[in-house]
């Protein structure tokens, strides 16, 4: 089970994510740095864990305004970290611009694409994740996109909006319907993941990773936990942690 964090940008901040509803973001506070300035909170997180990735969502780029890259390069120039970064991008010149760019992994959020044609030319791209979003039982896309499996490249992330920073829970049932039809495609939990217990439920439905935030910033999730988890994942695996 791989931890992921979240960092959710928005006016060159870190800003809490609460059940999708991004006209009440705002900056955010946490124990783990001084303020919301986005390097400083990955160092809070980075004290926590070794993480080997981080998640980030350009809100200004998903709203169609100036994009976050001159964030991210400040990132790809301190940490040695993969970056999986959805800025709303839909279409494919955008896309190679942005993969061009060399500032991390591409996620192309479901909500703001307007068919399944930009996923399905580049889903044997290993450079591509797809995020299926899903407002309470709504698909938040076009309905193609999700019928069509074949599109999908080799990481999915399946984000339940209305439960992101909400402690409700992953969505266990939305999880095994996209589990049972994804095939050998690695899937990432996001959206309402409270600690080490709901992880290892996801681990049990087949899960690879989640994406998490609010349970690192109030210490739900400890470093040891996710250490555990991870020596847990090793033994199942058959090797050493």
């Amino acid at each position: 089970m791989e931890i992921i964090p979240v960092l959710d940008l928005m006016g060159g901040s870190v800003v809490r994510a609460r059940m999708g509803e991004r006209e009440h973001y705002r900056p955010i506070a946490t124990p783990l740095s001084r303020g919301s300035d986005p390097l400083d909170v990955a160092r809070g997180l980075l004290g926590i864990g070794a993480f080997e990735r981080f998640y980030v969502a350009d809100l200004d780029g998903i709203a169609g305004k100036d994009d976050h890259r001159a964030v991210l390069r400040r990132f790809r120039s301190e940490f040695d970290l993969e970056l999986w970064v959805d800025g709303g991008i839909a279409d494919l010149a955008a896309a190679r611009d942005w993969l061009d760019a060399g500032l991390g992994h591409l996620v192309l959020g479901s909500e703001t694409q307007t068919d399944a044609a930009l996923a399905r030319r580049l889903c044997g791209d290993r450079r591509i994740v797809l995020s299926l979003d899903f407002r309470g039982e709504d698909f938040l896309g076009p309905p193609a996109l999700l019928a069509e499996p074949d599109a999908w490249p080799g990481r999915v992330i399946v984000m339940t909006l209305a439960r992101v920073g909400s402690g409700a829970g992953p969505d266990l049932a939305r999880i095994a319907a996209i589990r049972a039809r994804a095939g050998p495609r690695k899937l990432y939990a996001a959206g309402g993941i409270r600690g080490a217990a709901d992880l290892a439920d996801l681990a049990r439905a087949g899960v690879a990773g989640a994406l998490v935030a609010s349970c690192l910033h109030n210490g739900a999730l400890t470093g040891r936990d996710i250490a555990a988890l991870r020596d847990t994942h090793a033994y199942a695996q058959g090797r050493e942690p």
